[in-house]
């Protein structure tokens, strides 16, 4: 299976009321489960073993219950000011800010972006993606530093309404 299949299967359970879909293919499986315990619907892909003996039952793990202190989100990930657009992450990956180590960034904390400017890159399996707005905006902040890990729907810039 690859990788837009892949990127297919999550954005049918990311869209869908499927909570969980497993899929076996030529002696590999993917199970793609989508997380409700935190309230975003985050879609999780979780690669298992081929199977080469009887499979083995296991129980399902139990959603714990947090107290209403730890389940408190933290600034960035709460639900943004009404005149700020969240740019998030498309995939898992590594976030850069320009397009070489000796480059200036894309943007800056107070730049004007245009709808289809470049943002960002992340790289994920040694393939450079460009993380494009989809609305124009001032970056009003960038939530990520250069060169580190960022997960999937990850917020990586506030943008201001222009």
């Amino acid at each position: 299976m690859d990788i837009k299949e892949i990127r297919q299967l999550v954005k049918m359970v990311e869209t869908s009321d499927i909570s969980e879909i497993e899929i076996e293919e030529e002696g590999s499986k993917i199970r793609i489960t989508k997380r409700f315990a935190s309230g975003n619907g985050d879609v999780h892909i979780v690669p298992t073993a081929p199977q080469l003996a009887a499979p083995i039952a296991m129980p399902a793990p139990a959603l714990a219950t947090a107290p209403a202190a730890e389940t408190a989100l933290p600034a960035a990930e709460q639900a943004p000011a009404s005149n700020l657009i969240e740019v998030r992450s498309p995939m898992v990956g590594t976030f850069y800010r320009a397009p070489s180590p000796d480059s200036d960034p894309y943007v800056e904390v107070g730049s004007s972006v245009s709808v289809g400017q470049t943002l960002c890159i992340v790289e994920a399996m040694k393939l450079m993606n460009e993380i494009e707005a989809e609305q124009a905006g001032k970056v009003k902040e960038i939530l990520v530093e250069n060169a580190q890990p960022v997960e999937y729907n990850q917020v990586l810039f506030l943008l201001e309404k222009v």
